[in-house]
């Protein structure tokens, strides 16, 4: 493939977050990441492969890497697709509570508190559960999944993530198109509206997707379908036949057009565009 522009996702969390299934833990002796070590990984991971640009794919503190990646390495990167992103650096709250979650993980590993905090960080309260109603399989499927990570390679991962510094200035260079996804119950979602205010209209498109927490991936996947569809046309990537239409995006077939991010097309107050699918749809 060389240098050639290789159409491949790739998602960060799965390469840094504990690795894979039944990975060994890191040795204690390899210094911990910062966050720039681990997009200059990202390139590295692209070299082993002998790939060229990509469209990256990542969720959460994955695509505040990728994103990352994108400011430093902008003629690698075809386009973002990031959900639930963050671009700010940690509040003082946020640090703080990190700092203690940390200190569990250390010594206890993925279990107890430390697994709860981790799926609430993650999943709206309509799939965790209560008294009345039992929590969802993918909540179910995530704790089975926490259970076989190694707690220090999780550890190093959260880590570099909270010794993250801002990207708000390097967000108004970045010209690849990127389509952001977010649940509005998501504890990323502020981080997430301002990183759109913050990229070039002409380039960017939001997407909230309603009773969803940050994992919409995992949550409402079927969410992302036809937002992505369209977005990946603008590459020639997806070519549906000239029957297909949907109503139910406000994305271009072509591109994410500047008319179409105008709030005047699309009757609301909001810049950019803000495209909320419904859990119906």
């Amino acid at each position: 493939m060389g240098d050639s522009s290789d159409s491949v996702s790739v998602d960060v969390e799965r390469i840094f977050f504990g690795g894979k299934l039944g990975a060994a833990p890191i040795s204690a002796d390899v210094h911990v990441p910062s966050v720039d070590d681990l997009a200059d990984q990202v390139a590295d991971v692209l070299d082993f492969f002998s790939l060229g640009s990509v469209m990256c794919l990542g969720v959460t503190a994955g695509a505040y890497v990728l994103t990352l990646f994108a400011t430093k390495y902008r003629e690698r990167v075809l386009g973002l697709m990031l959900v639930s992103p963050v671009c700010k650096a940690p509040s003082w709250s946020e640090w703080l509570y990190n700092k203690v979650l940390l200190n569990l993980l250390y010594y206890y590993g993925t279990r107890g508190i430390v697994k709860e905090s981790l799926l609430q960080r993650y999943f709206s309260m309509d799939v965790l559960g209560n008294g009345q109603d039992p929590e969802s399989e993918i909540v179910q499927a995530c704790r089975s999944l926490l259970d076989d990570r190694q707690g220090t390679n999780v550890w190093r991962f959260l880590q570099a993530i909270n010794r993250r510094h801002d990207l708000t200035e390097s967000l108004e260079k970045l010209q690849c198109q990127t389509l952001i996804f977010v649940g509005e119950n998501s504890q990323f979602h502020a981080d997430a509206v301002h990183m759109t205010t913050k990229l070039d209209r002409r380039y960017c498109a939001l997407v909230e997707v309603q009773a969803c927490g940050s994992l919409v991936t995992e949550e409402q996947p079927h969410a992302m379908v036809i937002p992505m569809e369209y977005f990946l046309m603008g590459y020639g990537l997806y070519r549906p036949s000239q029957q297909e239409s949907s109503p139910r995006s406000t994305l271009s077939p072509f591109c994410i057009s500047p008319e179409l991010l105008s709030p005047e097309s699309m009757g609301v107050k909001l810049k950019p565009i803000k495209t909320r699918i419904s859990r119906n749809v």
